[in-house]
């Protein structure tokens, strides 16, 4: 591909996927295009157990959607059809993605960038991070995504406070509310974001797996049928070598020695 806007390098079962559009990294349609058919083809891929994402150089992780862009799309009224469309659905495979992921942030994350960011399970953002959704200065609202997944991990109360006046917040701010999990000091956020995502990588793939699916249910159904969901979870992961391997080296006091496929089909309802 002549115009390439992702890298992947894949290292001790942990996948690091980039933004590569410097310096700022902003989102087109075609980096877009081409992280829809990466995050597939990571998501099959037996030998990435944890997906780190991250931005190439260090001026930004992303800075949003390439404006430049717009007045095509508005001209030919396509702005959901051909782009928030295809984010959302690009977008949506970060946040249903099967395995762990973590997101190094350095300096800079807005509009869809953070969005993106805000789909992974961990956060890690540099200690003189500027974070926002500033869509409404602009005109418009975060629309891809960021209205459901910000809302969810910081509150009703504070996702108004970042769309409603699309002012950025600082480091301490992103970890006080929960948008952030870890603070690493500046130029060091891939680092820990590796080393979290190996530790994710060498844990059970499929407690990891289920896990991940009882969170969502919590997020997105009433409490008694996320609670139902969450049962059949449970019942599928008890009939797991990995449970039985858990079990056994907790009453034996030994170390447990999971596998490090996951078999989705495991959970799928019994015949």
């Amino acid at each position: 591909m002549t115009d390439q806007k992702i890298r992947v390098e894949i290292r001790d079962r942990v996948a690091t996927l980039f933004l590569s559009n410097p310096p700022m990294n902003v989102v087109t349609l075609g980096l877009t295009r081409q992280m829809n058919a990466a995050l597939a083809e990571l998501a099959d891929n037996p030998e990435v157990g944890a997906l780190v994402l991250t931005g190439e150089g260090d001026r930004a992780f992303c800075a949003g959607s390439d404006i430049k862009e717009f007045p095509g799309l508005v001209a030919e009224r396509a702005i959901v059809s051909k782009k928030l469309g295809y984010e959302n659905e690009t977008y949506g495979k970060v946040a249903n993605f099967p395995k762990p992921t973590v997101a190094a942030i350095e300096r800079l994350a807005l509009g869809g960038g953070l969005e993106l960011a805000a789909g992974c399970d961990l956060v890690v953002v540099s200690e003189d991070v500027r974070l926002g959704l500033p869509e409404v200065l602009l005109g418009g609202f975060p629309g891809s995504g960021g209205t459901i997944r910000v809302t969810r991990r910081i509150g009703l109360g504070r996702a108004n406070e970042m769309m409603l006046l699309g002012d950025m917040i600082d480091a301490r701010t992103a970890l006080d509310w929960g948008l952030a999990n870890r603070i690493a000091p500046k130029g060091e956020t891939l680092t820990m974001a590796r080393e979290l995502g190996a530790r994710l990588a060498k844990g059970p793939a499929q407690a990891a797996y289920a896990c991940k699916q009882a969170l969502r249910l919590a997020c997105d159904l009433p409490e008694d049928e996320a609670i139902r969901q969450t049962l059949a979870l449970s019942e599928g992961l008890s009939r797991t070598n990995d449970f039985a391997e858990g079990v056994g080296a907790f009453i034996g006091k030994r170390q447990a020695a999971f596998s490090d496929r996951l078999d989705p089909s495991a959970f799928e309802p019994a015949a």
